[in-house]
């Protein structure tokens, strides 16, 4: 991760889960880590997958930023939006369902840039531009206006391709 600080934060926030119910699916060992002799591990976190997080972990509505995956269980289309909509805009999710129709109805509802149907997605993905929802895609740019400026408006009177809020831009 980030830094150690943030590989302790996650490592509290997933223990806080599991005491207060979250079922740990796949918990990654220390020896199947691979790191060259005298490496710094400080800021590594082993790779974890919990079921139902409690409502008020922010592992449940929140990117966690780090090598944890959360299934939260849902028991309507409703509270399916409701848990994948917590976080008011993600840059990257998969909604898996047999049902193409389905697919197709929820996935405009989905606060997301890119969303998969059935398989895992990334923001890395070549068949579309990197972008955002809400205000996502300022993560990219770190504050570097002039980036942000090249990138929003491009060359005099043209617009480079991509999910650039018009509000942002600036003449």
């Amino acid at each position: 991760m980030i830094n150690a600080a943030k590989a302790k934060e996650l490592t509290d926030q997933v223990a806080e889960a599991v005491d207060r119910g979250a079922v740990p699916l796949h918990r990654g060992r220390p020896a199947d880590a691979r790191f060259l002799p005298g490496q710094d591990t400080s800021a590594y976190g082993q790779p974890v997958t919990l079921l139902n997080p409690p409502p008020s972990s922010p592992l449940h509505h929140a990117e966690p930023f780090g090598p944890v995956d959360t299934i939260v269980l849902v028991d309507t289309e409703a509270e399916l939006l409701a848990a994948m909509n917590a976080s008011n805009g993600a840059l990257v999710v998969t909604l898996s369902t047999d049902d193409r129709a389905t697919y197709e109805r929820l996935a405009p509802q989905i606060r997301a840039f890119k969303v998969g149907h059935g398989a895992p997605r990334s923001r890395g993905d070549r068949e579309e531009l990197f972008g955002g929802f809400g205000a996502s895609w300022r993560g990219a740019f770190v504050g570097c206006e002039l980036l942000v400026k090249a990138v929003t408006q491009g060359p005099p009177g043209e617009r480079l391709p991509g999910n650039f809020p018009e509000y942002h831009l600036r003449p």
